[in-house]
């Protein structure tokens, strides 16, 4: 937060303390709310950072004062086994946002089992990273990540540093072999220390203690993993003979091994969600991250009888907590410049620690959603951030504004160029009018080099920039021209980076029609209406050819897209850019996409999430090689979704219209 003086703090705690008494009454006397209990948390603990740097401001009825080992070259892959040597795969769990999600859940296991389920162990769900260890006569012999569930990375140097992991088991009696499965971490604090340490050397902070943690991990030196001081908690041992769930843990335990010691027993699912509010009102004061807490049904018997469904076992679930957010004020607004011209407005803001990640920046969209919102500048704003979701302003608090808050002006002249912008009849997006604007012109080079288009490696936003104002890229053409000798003499650069570059450049210069098509840039020509267009006219010279009825006809094309195309393929530049891309020695695979087979004629696929295995690219591959399509947005007419772990917004909006979800396992049980 910007620096205040005596008297704004004094302004600032004062609107603080009216604004959280009169949620807090909202909640806990007339029992609704009006916002979230983390955005609540968030002003709470503004409130407590101005109080410790005003002491003198604290009165009695503040809200705060309410009494309440040796380098490797590389990793080896491991095997997952159980206990007899058979294959063991470390499972994900299926996730649950709502009370009812749960109850849906219990209903379908009790519905599978043919009985009722008497107890559930809850547990709370670590934001770390999943290991296996392995003992032999009670001694550590080998420990991995979980991979892609099957086969892990062996990383047992580096888990020999961590302390919480015991080299030897306790006990009398140790078992001939024990296998072990928990979660590595790193506390807040030691997060923070990390932090500190890299802004003192001038190095970038990291985003997030999971992240570090599975850095730490996969150091090839084990030496970093151990300043790091990791910690560990177990959640499952292998034996099918332990009655329950909780005795698991008491073997664990008794063994030397740690396990949250804030799981427990309970008997409805009444007091799951009794636990599950318990833990998310202490989840800001834990020392460690968590994003929700682990149902599993305390019966090893009936657990064990339930089997698996696709990846997930169907007698334990993550009950997650809802999106987390955090408040914040906003200092200042930019607005970029994209490729076609369009002017995204971002707010700049005090950067604030939400979903485990800490955030300065989120995008405002446009005019019309300043306007829906009510912003200001100096506003302060709830933000919120589902898991990988962009950061999102949800909500002004305009109840804390000092008066001194300014209207955000609509810009007149582009901030690249300075030329007049416009907004088009029927659509809310400003746009700079100037066709040689330099923003529009690196964002296209950006786009044209990008992953799903011509995918050319080294060549990355800052080269891009680099070069074109150095004067050796002026259109996409101009990169296949490049040579070793210009490369060299720029900043940063020697013989070795000149010939990455030049090699990424020459792998890019086949490329199949469908991402040469998305590479132009053609506004409002995405991946899979590039793929459309390339399955329709199977050839570049087709394409170049096409006409306005031609284009209308093919099915997920309108009128819109159509005008698009027909307007690019009408500029005279355009056209000379691909006579000049082709001259320069690119060569488009003309051939249009001929499925391999027919399974999947007639239906439609939406991805969401990472998956095992297959790269999202791979994903669609295989779709449309069967015969399928595949769609960005999840609608009635979307037959299935497929789904990987950290799955998004689509995820939801699967369930809610009933679509069919699926993962890894099941889509390749599709396709045989």
């Amino acid at each position: 937060m910007a620096e205040l003086d005596r008297k704004e703090a004094q302004e600032r705690i004062r609107k603080l303390k009216e604004t959280v008494n009169h949620h807090r009454y909202l909640y806990h006397v007339l029992d609704r709310q009006e916002i979230s209990d983390a955005a609540l948390d968030s002003l709470k603990k503004e409130l407590a950072d101005l109080e410790r740097a005003f002491p003198e401001f604290i009165t009695p009825d503040s809200p705060t004062q309410r009494v309440g080992g040796q380098s490797l070259a590389k990793f080896k892959k491991v095997k997952h086994l159980d206990m007899a040597g058979n294959p063991a795969r470390m499972n994900s769990l299926e996730d649950a946002f709502t009370e009812a999600d749960m109850q849906a859940w219990l209903a379908r296991l009790e519905k599978y089992l043919g009985q009722s389920v008497k107890e559930f162990y809850v547990d709370v769900k670590m934001d770390g990273l999943a290991i296996e260890l392995v003992y032999e006569n009670g001694i550590f012999v080998q420990g991995s990540t979980r991979g892609d569930g099957f086969v892990g990375e062996d990383v047992t140097n580096n888990l020999r540093t961590v302390e919480d992991i015991p080299l030897k088991l306790a006990g009398d009696a140790v078992p001939a072999k024990a296998i072990v499965r928990g979660e590595i971490y790193l506390e807040r604090k030691e997060f923070e220390a990390i932090n500190r340490e890299q802004e003192r050397l001038g190095l970038p902070k990291f985003a997030n203690p999971r992240n570090v943690a599975a850095g730490s991990i996969r150091q090839l030196d084990p030496a970093v993993t151990a300043s790091r001081k990791l910690r560990f908690f177990a959640y499952a041992l292998l034996d099918d003979a332990i009655a329950t769930h909780a005795d698991e843990y008491a073997q664990l335990n008794g063994r030397g091994i740690r396990t949250n010691p804030r799981g427990r027993v309970v008997s409805s699912l009444a007091e799951v969600f009794e636990f599950h509010k318990e833990i998310g009102e202490q989840r800001d004061a834990l020392p460690y991250q968590i994003d929700g807490t682990v149902v599993t049904v305390n019966d090893g018997a009936q657990y064990r009888r339930a089997g698996i469904v696709g990846k997930t076992p169907r007698a334990a679930i993550a009950f997650k907590f809802a999106a987390e957010q955090a408040t914040t004020i906003v200092r200042a607004v930019r607005w970029q410049v994209g490729r076609t011209g369009a002017l995204t407005p971002v707010a700049v803001m005090d950067q604030v620690l939400v979903a485990g990640t800490t955030v300065q920046h989120a995008t405002l969209h446009n005019m019309d959603e300043i306007e829906r919102l009510g912003l200001r500048l100096g506003d302060t704003v709830i933000l919120e951030k589902a898991g990988d979701i962009i950061p999102k302003v949800i909500q002004v608090l305009a109840e804390l504004r000092t008066g001194k808050e300014k209207k955000i002006p609509e810009p007149k002249v582009c901030p690249a160029c300075g030329k007049p912008v416009d907004r088009r009849a029927g659509e809310v997006a400003l746009v700079c009018t100037n066709a040689d604007c330099p923003a529009k012109h690196l964002e296209r080079m950006a786009h044209f080099v990008s992953r799903k288009a011509f995918n050319i490696d080294r060549l990355g936003y800052r080269l891009i920039e680099q070069l074109m104002n150095s004067g050796l890229v002026a259109t996409p053409a101009d990169i296949f021209k490049l040579e070793k000798s210009d490369l060299v003499d720029l900043e940063r650069f020697g013989e070795k980076s000149a010939e990455n570059v030049i090699a990424g450049i020459d792998a890019a210069r086949k490329i199949a029609l469908p991402r040469f098509i998305f590479g132009l840039g053609i506004t409002h020509v995405g991946e899979e209406t590039a793929v459309d267009l390339a399955r329709h006219f199977g050839t570049l010279a087709a394409f170049r050819g096409s006409s306005r009825e031609e284009l209308e006809a093919i099915e997920g094309i309108g009128d819109v897209v159509a005008s698009s195309i027909v307007s690019w393929l009408g500029e005279s530049q355009n056209q000379k850019l691909l006579d000049d891309l082709l001259a320069a020695g690119v060569e488009v695979e003309e051939e249009a996409l001929k499925p391999r087979s027919t399974r999947f004629q007639g239906k439609t696929f939406v991805l969401t999430g990472t998956l095992p295995t297959l790269s999202r690219d791979e994903a669609k591959e295989l779709v449309r090689a069967n015969g399928g399509e595949v769609s960005s947005s999840v609608s009635k007419k979307t037959d299935y979704v497929l789904a990987g772990e950290e799955a998004g917004s689509k995820l939801d909006k699967a369930k809610e219209l009933g679509v069919e979800i699926i993962d890894e396992e099941a889509f390749f049980k599709l396709i045989k």
